[in-house]
């Protein structure tokens, strides 16, 4: 037993589409879920993130830049990572995945020349760096952008 195998009693867990304050036999009716009185009972209750006037967090805070949603976010690898692999093994993200170098895949894998490589390997990547391209084939090993 551990915390990824846990799950709610069953039963424990109700639906949240039941129909409110329709009738006391509904198990729901009278406040309908509301409690008594207050401010949250009322319709047009505050909404999120309403401070009672106070000038709200998401508004104090600063606001810089934006975030591209266009921009491509590859996993980095380094030569060093290559060594795992047999002289004239092909390497690819897929592979590379499986073999536990990487944990997610995003929109790619880049190679980067930090390490040093003694074998010669077939490396398939999104994207090389200048110094890695070099770094494999001067071990003799080939590399192809995919």
């Amino acid at each position: 037993m551990d915390l990824s195998n846990l799950r709610p009693v069953e039963g424990s867990r109700h639906s949240n589409n039941f129909r409110r304050g329709r009738g006391e036999s509904s198990g729901n009716g009278k406040t309908a879920g509301k409690g008594h009185k207050g401010q949250k009972a009322r319709s047009g209750a505050p909404r999120i993130g309403f401070e009672g006037g106070q000038m709200p967090l998401f508004r104090r805070l600063p606001k810089r830049g934006f975030t591209n949603r266009n921009t491509k976010v590859y996993t980095i690898i380094n030569l060093d990572a290559l060594e795992k692999f047999e002289a004239g093994a092909e390497v690819t993200p897929q592979i590379l995945l499986d073999a536990g170098i990487i944990s997610k895949m995003n929109d790619g894998v880049k190679v980067l020349g930090n390490g040093e490589l003694t074998k010669a390997v077939k490396v398939k990547a999104n994207k090389i760096s200048a110094a890695a391209k070099e770094k494999i084939e001067a071990v003799g090993g080939t590399v192809e952008v995919i």
